[in-house]
């Protein structure tokens, strides 16, 4: 539930007594669960980043280079709208992973998000690595590659809204082709989903 507000609201905007109630206890039963808000954040972040990176591994592990690099591009707009919800909280709020917090549980759950962000980074340069050895990919610094390609797909972020003039595919159909140019593939490999 908290994702969902914070997704729609802002995390600022969000009342953990609107949280509390939403889900049906009281703002002290959270607390059995989460030290703060922020402490819930942190958990959210760090849940969908270990989602992201096992989709991402899981597709990749099945597919050639090229065509699984697409199939990860369009499987990350396929989402419904708690996924959705899950990528905004995540672009919107990816800058409170760099403030040390004083509480050891705040903490604790800040480093495990900012770990798995990091990591999924690595991920992305690794694969990218992974193809310019192949000679699927030209050369070029895997690492600013990756942060090129994640770059684009959070811009989204920013401004889709579910039941907009957009639809996901709609917006997948425009960036994937880019996303892949930007990469080196070519846009049209037969990894677009089928109508």
């Amino acid at each position: 539930m908290a994702t969902e507000y914070f997704g729609h609201r802002g995390y600022e905007d969000t009342k953990w007594a609107d949280v509390a109630s939403a889900v049906g206890v009281g703002s002290t039963a959270l607390y059995h669960y989460f030290e703060s808000k922020l402490h819930c954040l942190y958990v959210i972040m760090a849940e969908a980043t270990e989602a992201i990176r096992a989709d991402f591994e899981r597709i990749t592990a099945e597919e050639e280079f090229a065509e699984g690099v697409a199939k990860v591009l369009y499987a990350a707009f396929d989402l419904d709208e708690l996924g959705v919800q899950r990528r905004r909280v995540l672009v919107a709020e990816q800058g409170r992973v760099g403030e040390r917090r004083s509480s050891p549980r705040e903490e604790e759950a800040r480093q495990v998000a900012r770990a798995r962000i990091r990591d999924f980074e690595v991920l992305w340069a690794t694969h990218l690595t992974r193809g310019m050895a192949q000679g699927v990919l030209p050369e070029a610094d895997p690492q600013l590659l990756s942060r090129a390609v994640l770059g684009l797909y959070n811009s989204v972020w920013h401004w889709y809204r579910p039941g907009g003039v957009l639809t996901l595919d709609q917006v997948a159909a425009f960036y994937v082709p880019r996303h892949l140019a930007l990469i080196g593939l070519p846009a049209d490999n037969g990894a677009a989903p089928q109508a």
